[in-house]
């Protein structure tokens, strides 16, 4: 990426500033304010015990006993103070040290797992070490800690899970930062560790948002109680009958999708035009088609419990905390779950430009979540047909129909573009085709399946952002309809905005060049970072969250690679 960085204020699904109120001091009596130079010096068998530790890179007591995965960060905590310990003074826990096990204990309302961090065992090490405790009872506490804050500050900065494990092709440049240093210069002499270690969280009010529905949902996990409303059949209109109507009413409120002042008795079946805007609301929120009528899946949706919208969030607070916290340039992000492209602007201003977009099929030709810079776009371009289609779509419509090709103005090519013809095909190209020795290309117009624009950002999957002639697709909740690229609603307003930075290219120009019939090739002035990402709990500015399904099984895998992360490193 370039050295000239961007602070984005936000980024969508995904993205924004997180707020954080400060939190002083230590916990109990017996904490104290340390400084690295009063810290203890330990004695010759003290510093052999913590050597052979780090050394080993294992700790027995430790939930997760083995360190080897962040062992250079714990050792760096220690190197880069003489080997001091850093979590004791006076044979007690330091201000600091309660404060950051605090936090550990908390660490479910970050999306994290305490148990990880050793949640549970912090009370009584603290209580053991207060009381009075040998040296090497100091060192084994104080290394304990230390690895403890270092799992927890890098899984709150890059997250449990690297994405590459999950998807082999979002892999973006991030900042480097070793835990290990950061906790001794910044952390364990704070005034307030809660205000140091905001600095290592997504620095996006996305993300800040997530954090805030984390704590709602969590909340109404805790307070629901089981009560499946009735499943159905056939939909419901308003105004219709609903055995559940009564509990479908205080479903709605307990969720906040039905106002209070609604009023619906208990054993109610009036499925009132009253209870369909709540329904409505509910369906917004879920990518659900919002017409108000109450069906299947949307009392599947109502029936599924608030730990699964937990699980959600956990999961979209894990996916932030991959993105960069700095880009070159405002970047484009696309949600596939959310069917929705954003392309954001500098800090302070608007969202540049937002559209429904149409992504991969689920069952066969999924878009791949991804980071690449966008480099150029091509007003009224060919289309190469890809390999697969060829093989799998096209070939057999040209059996069938010799005049296929030319009816939906294709023309078969050499693989060095030379037209071999763009009329009726005979036998013996059809031959070569089914034998891979030819090519398909659409010809530029209103018919090809690219529309009369592509975005392009090389990638190996040959996957990009483009219009379509076929409009009728937006009018759909769910849109997983491609083989895999984009095809984004409002292809002028999306040129318009990625084009900025070009002298010249006002949107009457864009429009201009939507209308020249011709082939144009037009290089960014500026790239734009472009993230494909995967998000089935959005918290949007409006104070809502929405949840979507999750289409293409990721969520499933990454709660698996979550809940394995420590026990497969040890």
């Amino acid at each position: 990426m370039s050295a000239r960085l961007v602070k984005l204020a936000a980024v969508a699904l995904w993205f924004a500033s997180c707020s954080a109120t400060s939190s002083s001091g230590g916990r109990g009596a017996g904490a104290t304010q340390g400084s690295s130079s009063s810290l203890p010096t330990l004695s010759a068998e003290g510093s052999a015990e913590l050597k052979g530790i780090l050394e080993s890179a294992k700790l027995a007591e430790l939930q997760w006993p083995s360190f080897a995965y962040r062992q250079e960060p714990v050792q760096n905590f220690y190197s880069t103070a003489e080997n001091q310990l850093g979590w004791t003074q006076g044979g007690k826990p330091t201000a600091q040290a309660l404060e950051i096990i605090g936090l550990i204990e908390n660490a479910d309302k970050k999306g994290l797992n305490p148990i990880d961090y050793d949640g549970g065992r912090w009370p009584a090490r603290v209580e053991s070490v207060s009381k009075g405790a040998s040296e090497s009872e100091l060192v084994r506490f104080d290394v304990a800690l230390t690895v403890s804050a270092v799992r927890y500050v890098m899984d709150l900065h890059l997250g449990k899970v690297s994405p590459t494990v999950l998807h082999k092709d979002f892999d973006p440049e991030r900042k480097k930062h070793d835990a290990g240093i950061f906790l001794r210069e910044h952390v364990s002499q704070a005034a307030s560790v809660k205000e140091a270690l905001v600095r290592v969280e997504p620095p996006f009010a996305g993300y800040g948002r997530a954090l805030a529905s984390l704590e709602t949902y969590t909340k109404l996990a805790k307070e629901e109680v089981p009560d499946p409303l009735p499943q159905i059949q056939k939909a419901v209109d308003p105004g219709k009958s609903y055995a559940g109507t009564g509990k479908l009413a205080r479903r709605l409120q307990f969720l906040g999708d039905l106002p209070p002042t609604v009023v619906v008795a208990p054993d109610s079946s009036d499925y009132s035009k009253e209870v369909a805007e709540g329904v409505k609301h509910f369906q917004a929120r879920h990518g659900l088609e919002a017409a108000g009528k109450l069906g299947p899946q949307t009392i599947t949706e109502l029936n599924r419990p608030m730990s699964a919208r937990v699980e959600q969030l956990r999961l979209t607070l894990e996916r932030w905390r991959w993105v960069p916290h700095q880009f070159p340039e405002p970047p484009i992000v696309v949600n596939i779950p959310e069917f929705v492209l954003r392309g954001f602007d500098e800090p302070g201003k608007p969202l540049g430009v937002m559209m429904p977009v149409v992504v991969g099929k689920a069952m066969r030709t999924q878009t791949p979540v991804m980071e690449r810079d966008m480099k150029y776009v091509v007003f009224w371009p060919y289309w190469n047909v890809p390999p697969s289609i060829l093989r799998n779509e096209i070939v057999p419509k040209i059996a069938k129909d010799p005049g296929y090709l030319a009816k939906n103005e294709y023309e078969v090519t050499t693989y060095g573009g030379q037209v071999v013809t763009d009329g009726v095909v005979t036998d013996e190209v059809l031959a070569q085709l089914r034998a891979g020795k030819l090519a398909v290309r659409q010809k530029p117009g209103p018919k090809n399946a690219l529309g009369l624009i592509k975005f392009i950002f090389p990638n190996d999957n040959n996957v990009y952002l483009h219009s379509t002639p076929s409009q009728a697709a937006f009018g759909q909740t769910r849109r997983d309809f491609s083989h895999g690229c984009v095809r984004v609603e409002d292809p002028k307003a999306l040129a318009t905005w990625v084009l900025r930075n070009n002298a010249g290219w006002t949107r009457e120009k864009v429009e201009e060049a939507f209308k020249a019939e011709k082939e144009q090739q037009v290089n960014l002035a500026r790239t734009i970072p472009v993230l494909i990402v995967y998000g089935t709990a959005v918290a949007k500015e409006n104070g809502q969250t929405y949840f979507f399904e999750d289409i293409y099984g990721f969520d499933k895998e990454l709660t698996q690679l979550n809940a394995a992360a420590y026990p497969s490193r040890n």
